[in-house]
């Protein structure tokens, strides 16, 4: 044998045992992990829709795993904070991110992010879907979503949209509204849900499209009327009211969505471990019971579910972003 068939099989054996060393290595972790408590990043501030819906998850959660799930808040700069803590973090399983809509919204708003949205998370599964309703005051004249398309193409212009807050997945509800319709409906922006529904209420402006979370208590108290919802098909938690779709804008939907990520690289047997352990927990009643008493509908996949999810909803929050030219404030 030659120095360099010598120097090749030196070369493969050395490959070998690199591959062997890092299955070993990766089996022993799947064998330990977890084996200490698990930081879930929610990337917003506690007491908001996010922070209620991690923390109703958790401690089910931490029982599946064996492990307690603490949930830190990490909010700021719409999200971006918190999700840049988890981008950056080992990637072990022991940071994870309670991601949603704006992972993918805020990849085409903000230009300068510290990360790649596509490239720096490992998806773990999705938790639930929030349905978006769109609402218009009580006394309002518009019964249908027809009737509200049509003033609005009467005098386009005059009718106003209350927004929660730039860039937020009900802005972009209704941007995507305008677009679908062939509408001109204003979009006011307020710093939140709460100030965007005083306004409604005040009749200040003439609809909005809110989470039904927010909106259902003032629907009962016969305060706002439902016109639509924004899913692409009837929610079980309102089946009585047709999609907007369905109700007049064709090919309209604007979901909003939550979902678990860890840091890109983390070993596949960690993720199928947490994956398993999601799945498990969203198919307890307990936890099903407390989705549906806050707005939420609990949806269980698997990681590429989620990715698909994730990279649909860039191209669409993208070109949305792009055609509206929304800038960040």
């Amino acid at each position: 044998m030659n120095l360099k068939d010598t120097f090749n099989v030196r070369r493969a054996l050395l490959l070998v045992g690199a591959a062997a060393t890092l299955a070993i290595s990766s089996a022993a972790i799947a064998q330990k992990y977890p084996d200490k408590p698990i930081r879930l990043i929610v990337p917003f501030a506690a007491g908001g829709g996010t922070d209620i819906l991690a923390r109703d998850l958790a401690p089910k959660l931490s029982d599946a795993l064996g492990q307690q799930v603490i949930v830190d808040n990490r909010g700021g700069a719409g999200g971006n904070i918190g999700s840049d803590i988890v981008a950056k973090a080992p990637a072990d399983g022991y940071t994870i991110l309670f991601g949603s809509n704006t992972l993918s919204i805020n990849a085409s708003l903000y230009k300068n992010l510290p990360f790649d949205t596509m490239k720096a998370f490992a998806p773990i599964g999705m938790v639930a879907t929030a349905p978006m309703v769109l609402v218009v005051h009580a006394d309002s004249p518009y019964k249908t979503v027809q009737d509200l398309v049509n003033a609005a193409k009467a005098k386009p212009g005059t009718l106003n949209w209350s927004g929660p807050g730039l860039g937020t997945p009900h802005h972009l509800a209704e941007e995507i509204f305008n677009k679908a319709a062939g509408a001109d409906l204003t979009v006011v922006q307020y710093k939140g849900a709460g100030p965007a529904m005083n306004d409604l209420l005040a009749r200040h402006t003439q609809a909005s499209v809110l989470t039904l979370a927010a909106v259902r208590p003032h629907i009962a108290s016969g305060k706002l009327r439902a016109l639509g919802v924004a899913t692409s098909t009837r929610t079980a938690l309102m089946p009585e009211v047709p999609t907007i779709a369905e109700a007049g804008v064709a090919g309209y939907s604007a979901d909003l969505w939550y979902g678990l990520f860890a840091p890109a690289g983390t070993p596949d047997a960690v993720l199928a471990t947490l994956n398993a352990a999601l799945n498990k927990t969203l198919a307890d009643k307990d936890v099903q019971q407390r989705f549906v008493g806050q707005g939420y509908e609990a949806k269980a996949g698997t990681p590429r579910q989620l990715m698909t999810m994730l990279s649909d909803d860039l191209a669409r929050s993208g070109k949305v972003i792009a055609d509206g030219n929304i800038k960040p404030e």
